[in-house]
């Protein structure tokens, strides 16, 4: 049996070129910015005009683009090993290789079989459910027939945690003898509006935290979110914040980048960079940084069981939430 296992992720400018019709890309996403198309589409591409030199100047400090194709690639390949008679394809939101580019190659191959798999832990209508109604639009469009599943979220997937775990232990192992620390689990942040409308992003990033919490035995921990855009009310408490506040206390800070499956500009440059320099200023005496969990031996052998396991799947979220996005695409 042919099985076609698709990697979804958001993708990241690959020049400095590139950053403005990334970030349209971005902005134009019906996901991210819930107006009709004649006023979202030129308001996208005003923002993407205005935000650019700031992103470039982002981007400039680890080396002009984003890694996260060929971090993405590593873990492609990496997954290919881990799983007999597959074949694994990239598929990126907002820049190159677009769903459409898989979607033709994974036609011209021909597989029994599909599998959709985002490399977000935790689901949201903005990443991972974006994902899959691109390519549902992609796959129609490249006369893709054969059966689809999709694997929507793992946000206390076994692997993923304890692969993050042993990340975070080889970096606690930095620590300062007789320091006391704060463990910041920093994810991605999220307007309240869209959690409001039932997204159940928030609720899937506690999950994974408590797992990780678990899994380590600390005490001293909070959630935080982080990459906060434009003047929307975002969740929070941000993780900025809680650097300073952690500062106040004269505690050191240990950050787990905790919605984060590989390095990007969000985990290379505002947590190595900027938020290091906003710890040294706000007087945290010590700050380290967990690595994301890449090509972890635990994380691919816990995406491997989902890829295997993946009609056994089913939705996890509680009554209240929006459904996760689980389920056959035909």
């Amino acid at each position: 049996m042919k099985r076609a296992v698709v990697l979804f992720n958001l993708g990241g400018p690959d020049s400095p070129e590139a950053v403005e019709p990334f970030l349209r890309n971005l902005f134009e996403d019906p996901a991210v910015i819930s107006l009709p198309g004649l006023l979202r589409k030129p308001l996208a591409r005003w923002i993407a005009r205005r935000r650019a030199p700031v992103a470039q100047a982002i981007y400039a400090k680890i080396g002009g683009r984003s890694p996260i194709l060929e971090e993405t690639q590593e873990q492609a390949w990496a997954l290919e090993a881990a799983l007999a008679d597959s074949r694994i394809f990239i598929a990126m939101r907002c820049w190159k290789p677009f769903s459409d580019e898989a979607a033709r190659a994974i036609a011209a191959w021909g597989p029994d079989e599909i599998v959709l798999l985002p490399l977000y832990p935790q689901y949201s209508t903005t990443t991972t459910g974006s994902s899959l109604e691109d390519w549902t639009r992609a796959a129609k469009a490249a006369g893709i027939t054969a059966p689809t599943r999709a694997i929507c979220c793992y946000p206390r997937l076994d692997g993923f945690i304890e692969a993050l775990a042993a990340k975070a232990r080889e970096t606690a192992a930095k620590a300062q003898p007789g320091l006391a620390y704060r463990w910041l689990l920093s994810a991605h942040g999220l307007p309240k509006r869209v959690i409001a409308r039932g997204d159940p992003y928030q609720w899937q990033v506690e999950q994974t935290a408590t797992a990780l919490v678990e899994r380590l035995g600390v005490t001293d921990w909070t959630i935080c979110y982080q990459s906060r855009v434009g003047p929307l009310e975002w969740i929070g408490p941000g993780t900025d914040a809680e650097i300073r506040r952690a500062g106040a206390e004269g505690k050191g800070v240990i950050v787990v980048p905790l919605a984060f499956v590989s390095e990007h500009s969000e985990t290379l440059v505002e947590l190595d960079i900027l938020y290091a320099e906003l710890a040294r200023a706000s007087g945290v005496r010590d700050y380290l940084r967990v690595p994301t969990v890449g090509v972890g031996q635990e994380f691919i052998a816990g995406l491997a069981g989902l890829v295997l396991e993946s009609e056994k799947r089913s939705c996890i979220c509680p009554a209240g939430l929006g459904r996760c996005g689980f389920g056959p695409q035909r």
